[in-house]
């Protein structure tokens, strides 16, 4: 093990790095493909050699302030419903905005919108009550956009593969 200078214990430095921080996915998934996209993104976390992250995927309905509040950065999923986020992702932002304002400033996240549409408005509000979170975003949202397309769940898989490489090695 390197030499740790100014420490009286390195293995301090090496309980710091090895541990787990917690990918929360919070995915709306009421449709055989939206469940699709939602394992994607799962499947894509896992498949990354990441040494010092968990995985944790759940309903928007199941997902705690105290949830949030223990995760190092989170994947939101939802789809498009009349120009607007999905009622369960509302729901969680009504019961954990207030919770979690103070404490998870600058919290990384990701989003992905599945779009029968635009996802204009989905996006507009998930970025408008996260930005008053004070979280920030780490990738530009994955617009899932039109009719469904076989190669949608790729990306999802490569947006979950994205952030725990991310969050593995530091860089959010």
């Amino acid at each position: 093990m390197p030499a740790f200078s100014g420490l009286a214990d390195p293995s301090v430095v090496e309980d710091c790095i090895m541990t787990s921080r917690t990918l929360l996915i919070i995915g709306h998934v009421p449709s055989p493909n939206t469940q699709r996209l939602r394992d994607a993104v799962l499947e894509g976390a896992l498949s990354v050699d990441a040494e010092t992250v968990s995985v944790d995927a759940r309903s928007p309905f199941e997902t705690t302030p105290d949830d949030v509040k223990a995760a190092a950065a989170l994947v939101l999923g939802t789809t498009e419903n009349l120009g607007y986020m999905s009622g369960a992702l509302k729901d969680f932002f009504d019961r954990c905005y207030y919770p979690c304002l103070e404490e998870t400033r600058a919290k990384p996240y990701a989003l992905y919108i599945r779009a029968g549409l635009d996802g204009t408005g989905t996006r507009r509000a998930v970025e408008s009550i996260a930005g008053g979170l004070g979280w920030r975003a780490v990738s530009e949202p994955l617009l899932l956009k039109g009719e469904w397309q076989d190669g949608f769940a790729g990306e999802a898989h490569e947006l979950g593969m994205l952030m725990a490489a991310g969050l593995d090695a530091g860089i959010f």
